[in-house]
């Protein structure tokens, strides 16, 4: 049976507090739904808080109670957590899309994060969680003042998202068609894991582009750079082997988009490491290194070369 209104504004008006009192700051999203409850730049009044400038969703996020008690005042909105404003980054473990083709016998991103942990040789952390409206599950972890990280879609595992920095979530409270998000277990949210931690950082951004010609020397430190990537991951231990050959063929990715070095070559070298003492298939490695090679040819621009 469906809460009166007032009833639904005062509970999740009581959530939004509470994450709040976390440290984590919060806004207003849609009544029943996930998008933000704010006025688009289209229509920004510029007034209030928007009078010098539009202002978005993650700039008006916040942990001040008064604000969040007048925000709640006007409707039953759902809570939305701004992570990177909150200092979050939230492990979104999704649910496999039930009417998808091809989707049958593909594991939730519960089950391949907790293979993911394994690898790493850890145990699943233990920290503050929440059950989607899926059926999925939002893992909550703290970053340090100096650490920014992207949002991810799949690039650790399938099913398997991150909310960082220009990310948000729905927080626990808030109710969507499909079912309720509710905490679980673990009050306190933890700090983000070390070897979690080593694959979300982005690789090392490329030096400001030369105009005078260097392909030489770039293509010889090329080479080292995979002669060393390459080792690290035949000498990678059982519970590193995924992290290590992740980061291997992001860093050695910027070299196949500064044209110092071809994917397949890459491809080939980094694949015969992974396999010297492999623990998985070849198809799983090959899918760990097209991965991190896309993110990282995508987000490494081609060298400027002199005309």
């Amino acid at each position: 049976m469906t809460q009166p209104t007032p009833i639904r504004r005062e509970r999740l008006l009581a959530a939004a507090l509470d994450a709040a009192e976390r440290g984590w700051a919060v806004f207003p999203l849609r009544p029943g739904g996930k998008r933000p409850a704010l006025h688009g730049e289209q229509f920004c009044p510029r007034t209030g808080d928007c009078a010098d400038g539009h202002r978005k969703w993650e700039q008006r996020a916040t942990t001040d109670q008064d604000r969040i008690r007048r925000a709640w005042a006007h409707g039953p909105f759902n809570v939305g957590i701004a992570t990177g404003p909150s200092r979050l980054l939230v492990v979104d473990l999704d649910m496999p899309k039930t009417n998808s083709k091809g989707s049958e016998g593909t594991p939730c991103g519960v089950t391949t994060f907790k293979a993911l942990c394994e690898r790493a040789g850890q145990e699943v952390p233990a920290t503050y969680r929440t059950r989607t409206a899926s059926g999925g599950q939002h893992l909550y972890f703290t970053t340090s003042a100096g650490v920014r990280l992207a949002n991810t879609a799949g690039s650790i595992a399938p099913l398997v998202d991150t909310r960082a920095s220009g990310g948000y979530v729905v927080g626990a409270g808030s109710t969507t068609p499909t079912g309720p998000y509710e905490a679980l277990c673990a009050p306190v949210a933890t700090p983000v894991p070390g070897w979690l931690l080593s694959i979300l950082q982005p690789a090392p951004k490329p030096a400001q582009p030369q105009l005078r010609p260097v392909a030489g020397q770039s293509r010889r430190y090329a080479d080292v750079a995979l002669t060393n990537e390459t080792h690290a991951v035949m000498t990678a231990g059982d519970g590193t082997r995924n992290a290590t050959l992740l980061r291997a063929a992001r860093a050695l990715g910027r070299f196949v988009a500064s044209g110092d070095l071809t994917r397949m070559v890459v491809e080939e070298a980094l694949r015969g490491a992974a396999g010297a003492n492999a623990t998985e298939s070849a198809r799983y490695y090959d899918d760990v290194i097209r991965r991190a090679l896309d993110w990282s040819i995508t987000h490494n621009p081609a060298r400027v070369r002199a005309a």
